[in-house]
């Protein structure tokens, strides 16, 4: 008797609903962000800088990646399930190594990222053992992609200093670059987009719930440490400030632009290619634009009279980046020769500011309260003008 397939149904109203498991297992990244603010405001130079960065790279790539296996595998199925929790578990112990990463947790943070990525890869080549052979085809070569990865994440692990950058980097540039290769394996050839047979709308629904997840611990940092100072002017200036620039980004990325991306997406004749693109890609500028503006809104609100160097980068550095991020997303997801102009023009104002910011003309509150105003108004301009069809957004 041939046992029921582990994959998700197509084709029915509710196949591409994200399920309640999948939001269970969300909450381990919710500490991820959490984790990842704190470390980098604990380590506000370049080089800290650097390694969140990596490491903020490693929590997207470790999640984006169980988005797509339960957008191909069916999450209400119990063994989906219980690797699910498995892997909740793995990333539970790798969020809780990422402030002590790159000191005596490394081999921790390595081993738990190790064992999601391959075990993840494992449980869906033995999920997709009935089916197709082009499918199982492609779960080999993405295991054997992660297994060369892997070596230099647990080489890095055992290593110290220095040592350990180089070795997750390479290890990082391997898993980055494998998707732009289609998992190219010498024997097993290169997967397709057409391999890549994914839900849009499921897809798009996990990858904003991952922008919500870091828009909620902004404001979560954000009335944690406002409850912990004294009331005054300044404070209550800088929750405000704080509070308008996650409603600016919320509103930049959710007011049209996922819906409408949303509906490209699960009406493209190619969705595996946006897939990889779009919300593999380009989400990452977007996330880490939330990490940072998170850091900077907890600088403003602690020291609204001065901003240090790195200060200063971090409260530029975040909305840029959102911006960035938001851009090249809707370029790439709607039919535009260029990015938006109202994107465009925002990024142009922050650029602006870095002599005057530079120059210590401006307090960290003012200068939060600035690009929190450029924030929101690249997010009215755009709401404008995608209401006025005839006008450029």
């Amino acid at each position: 008797m041939t046992k029921p397939s582990l994959l998700r149904g197509r084709g029915t109203h509710d196949s591409g609903k994200v399920g309640m498991v999948e939001l269970f297992f969300d909450l381990v990244f919710v500490f991820a962000v959490t984790q990842l603010s704190h470390t980098l405001l604990a380590h506000l130079d370049l080089a800290g800088a650097l390694k969140v960065g990596l490491l903020m790279l490693a929590v997207w790539w470790v999640w984006i990646y169980t988005s797509w296996v339960t957008n191909w595998l069916d999450p209400e199925r119990q063994p989906v399930r219980l690797c699910l929790f498995a892997l909740m578990l793995a990333g539970l112990l790798m969020s809780s190594s990422i402030p002590e990463a790159f000191t005596e947790h490394g081999a921790s943070f390595a081993g738990a990222y190790v064992a999601m990525q391959i075990g993840r890869t494992l449980f869906s080549l033995w999920a997709v053992r009935n089916e197709p052979v082009e499918r199982r085809r492609n779960f080999q070569r993405i295991l054997a992609w992660l297994v060369l990865s892997g070596v230099f994440w647990i080489a890095g692990g055992l290593h110290e200093g220095q040592m350990r950058l180089w070795l997750w980097g390479v290890a990082l540039a391997i898993e980055f670059v494998s998707p732009s290769l289609y998992f190219w394996v010498p024997g097993l050839g290169r997967s397709t987009t057409d391999d890549w047979d994914i839900d849009g709308h499921h897809m798009a629904e996990r990858c904003a719930l991952f922008v919500i997840i870091g828009l909620g611990e902004s404001l979560l940092v954000t009335g944690a440490t406002f409850a912990e100072l004294e009331r005054s002017f300044d404070a209550v200036a800088a929750l405000l400030t704080a509070f308008l620039g996650s409603v600016a980004m919320w509103w930049l990325y959710f007011d049209t632009s996922a819906e409408r991306a949303t509906h490209r997406f699960a009406h493209s004749d190619d969705p595996g290619r946006i897939a990889r693109i779009a919300y593999t890609y380009l989400h990452l500028p977007i996330v880490a634009g939330i990490i940072v503006c998170a850091v900077a809104d907890e600088l403003v609100l602690m020291h609204p009279d001065h901003a240090s160097d790195a200060g200063i980068a971090a409260i530029l550095g975040g909305p840029a980046l959102y911006l960035l991020g938001n851009a090249l997303f809707k370029w790439v997801t709607n039919d535009r020769r260029l990015p938006p102009l109202s994107h465009l023009v925002g990024l142009l104002l922050l650029l602006a500011l870095l002599p005057f910011a530079y120059g210590h003309l401006f307090s960290a509150l003012a200068l939060g309260a600035i690009t929190t105003a450029v924030l929101m108004l690249v997010a009215a301009w755009e709401s404008l003008a995608l209401r006025r069809p005839a006008r450029v957004a």
